[in-house]
């Protein structure tokens, strides 16, 4: 078996999860779910607020300089 499965009785030799691999896992399904969509959200909400509030902005108050005049080449 490769490296990380060890002898475990969790997967079999096609590296498939076992039925008891998927009974030990079964009470934590909705949980692990709700808590990643909750995670999700949080971040896309932070993403969105950040983009709205950056677009609020004029950018008066930067000062942009003048265009480089070029001297003449010796």
């Amino acid at each position: 078996m490769p490296p990380g499965f060890g002898s475990s009785s969790y997967y079999d030799r096609q590296f498939r999860q076992s039925p008891a691999l998927i009974r030990a896992r079964k009470p934590y399904l909705v949980k692990n779910a709700v808590v990643g969509s909750a995670i999700a959200a949080f971040a896309v909400g932070i993403y969105i607020y950040t983009i709205r509030a950056i677009g609020q902005d004029e950018f008066e108050d930067v000062k942009v300089p003048d265009a480089p005049v070029n001297s003449p080449s010796r």
